[in-house]
């Protein structure tokens, strides 16, 4: 009878974990909602975006799909921001969600203004360059940062206030510890 019960106990935990362990129910799938070609010498890219439009330090999904697919090819993506000294180079991996695509998952560019994406990609017909010009990115959504800030710390800084009023009335006074 017991080994009946641990028989039915492991069937169940093995069927509730194969049933809840599927890779592809844990992540959405990644939606381009607008895209850009660019053309980087002999190699055409199609530059996609989940957000549309790009607002500043609001993250998305950048995907860049080559013509011929990704295989054989390696390059890189400087993200430039025009007229400052603001910029980021990456080399172009598989997109985590997307795997036949380079791309980057929850990215973001932390400045409004117009920035530049300048590609560099090598491979079997040699190097090609292309630039993605005025790429327009607007104001970050919501209220000011510090504002955020200061309202998502009212919870902590009535935590410590409590504590600390908690902590001043539970501890013993001076004349009771003389006494002991």
């Amino acid at each position: 009878m017991r080994t009946r019960t641990t028989v039915a106990a492991l069937l169940a935990t093995a069927t509730l974990l194969g049933t809840s362990a599927q890779p592809a129910a844990a992540y959405e799938p990644v939606n381009v909602v607008h895209t850009e070609r660019v053309q980087a010498g002999p190699y055409g890219i199609t530059v996609g975006f989940s957000t549309w439009p790009v607002r500043a330090m609001q993250s998305l999904d950048f995907t860049f799909a080559p013509d011929g697919g990704i295989e054989g090819r390696t390059g890189t993506v400087r993200q430039e921001l025009v007229g400052a000294d603001e910029h980021k180079t990456r080399k172009l991996a598989r997109h985590p969600r997307k795997l036949e695509v380079w791309g980057m998952d929850i990215a973001s560019l932390d400045t409004p203004g117009t920035w530049t994406m300048t590609f560099a990609v090598d491979g079997p017909d040699g190097r090609g360059e292309g630039v993605l010009p005025n790429l327009e990115v607007l104001e970050q959504p919501g209220p000011p940062l510090a504002l955020s800030w200061a309202v998502a710390t009212l919870p902590l800084l009535g935590l410590i206030t409590f504590l600390t009023i908690a902590w001043r009335r539970t501890r013993p006074s001076r004349e009771e510890l003389s006494a002991v």
